[in-house]
């Protein structure tokens, strides 16, 4: 097979990287791709968003399976545009996909199919929303209904932080039309989960949990961003709560969707909050999550295009996901300023020192004058594998020892929760 991957970031490296080692296939392209992905994969400059000629790209090559990688394309409904030329993609189509694209769509349906999920109320009056906070109790969870690159949920302690967090939605724009309406929900209490499934409309199949780690700072302080880290399987999320996870929130909205036309395929990701009543949804999002991904793929025993293509093709009946008996930590090496300001270009060093059984994932990274430079605020993911969390954690962070790059930063407490086990 010749499969192509579109994005260029982590999560892309490490699907490339997990793509390449199946026995189905022959030859990865990506695009765009980073400097990492190019050393595995032969990249084209394409946007993702450029979906034309991402299906002139794969008629060229005679590519066999396209791998949808952001949540931008799959809402622009790069999959409806594939199949009508009858090119074979893994992911959900646009109107699936709204699962991720509309946070206020989302919740419609966690209601009207019995998901549980915070209570919550829309908005689309800026001086509602903030009549609304001004008679309720805080803490609350306000949240951009639209794509917002995994930064559109604020949550705010107070009244104050509350309505400067509106206002920086609505009036100010800070997420642009994402923030046209925006969600003001309950704030859940408890441990956050990522749950991963694949699923073809019908059968579900999960991947092992992880937990991300959202805020820049130690400790989970500080704004949040794309995700400083992450690692699996949690253990938090054991064997009778992931059956919960699957038989209350991943089947229902599957057998839901596929109800009203809607057939969900591709992969199926929950953001679960474990609270005193159980598990309940903070969001679904319609690709696989980042840096989750990281951490996930490299404990995947079962090949992982056979389950894309049996996902495209809706043969995903009786099948199972082993996988090694092990722990993946993944920690983020971000540029000086990351969340917010930052500058790119720095030359990275070491890479050549990073032991064999140590993957490290490209997220922003370019070649220039022949050196490998950075091009973004989350810039590395490195990721080790143990028989313990401990080592895997130890195995990690040693390898981020050896690489370097000028304003380097990086979380020194990934994988910290689930020490605590």
């Amino acid at each position: 097979m010749k499969v192509l991957v579109i994005g260029g970031g982590g999560r892309e490296h490490a699907l490339t990287w997990k793509i390449s080692k199946s026995k189905y296939v022959e030859q990865v392209f990506c695009a765009p791709g980073n400097a990492g992905i190019s050393e595995i994969a032969a990249c084209a400059d394409i946007a993702p968003t450029d979906i034309k000629e991402l299906i002139r790209y794969a008629e060229r090559n005679q590519v066999d399976l396209t791998v949808v990688g952001p949540e931008l394309p799959l809402s622009l409904g790069i999959v409806d545009a594939f199949q009508k030329r009858d090119l074979s993609i893994f992911g959900p189509n646009q109107k699936a996909a709204r699962i991720e694209s509309s946070k206020v769509y989302a919740k419609e349906l966690m209601v009207k199919y019995g998901i549980p999920t915070a209570d919550f109320q829309m908005f689309s009056d800026h001086h509602k929303a903030i009549q609304y906070i001004q008679n309720r109790q805080p803490p609350f969870v306000i949240k951009a209904d639209g794509l917002a690159e995994g930064k559109g949920v604020l949550i705010c302690p107070n009244r104050n932080t509350a309505i400067e967090g509106v206002n920086r939605i609505m009036k100010k724009k800070v997420f642009g039309n994402a923030g046209r309406r925006i969600l003001i929900e309950e704030c859940l209490v408890g441990e956050e989960v990522s749950v991963l499934a694949i699923t073809d409309g019908d059968t579900v199949v999960t991947l092992p949990p992880a937990q991300d780690h959202k805020a820049i700072f130690e400790g989970d302080e500080g704004p949040n961003t794309g995700g400083m880290g992450a690692y699996a399987p949690a253990p938090v999320l054991n064997a009778a709560l992931q059956e919960i996870v699957k038989q209350k929130v991943l089947l229902p909205l599957v057998r839901g969707m596929k109800s009203e036309g809607k057939l969900y395929k591709g992969v199926l990701y929950a953001g679960l909050m474990l609270t005193r009543e159980g598990p309940k949804v903070l969001e679904f999002n319609c690709r696989f999550g980042d840096p989750e991904t990281q951490a996930i793929l490299p404990l995947l025993k079962t090949d992982l295009v056979d389950l894309m293509t049996e996902s495209a093709d809706g043969t995903l009946k009786n099948k199972t996901v082993e996988t090694w008996n092990a722990f993946s930590v993944c920690v983020v090496m971000a540029s000086g300023g990351y969340p917010g300001k930052y500058k790119k270009g720095k030359a990275i060093q070491g890479l050549h020192a990073v032991f064999p059984d140590v993957q490290v994932f490209h997220a922003g990274t370019k070649f220039k004058n022949g050196d490998m430079v950075t091009n973004g605020g989350r810039v590395l993911g490195v990721t080790a594998v143990g028989d313990t969390i401990s080592m895997a954690i130890e195995k990690a962070y040693q390898t981020v020892g050896k690489i370097t790059f000028d304003g380097a930063y990086y979380r020194k407490d990934i994988g910290h929760r689930a020490l605590l086990k």
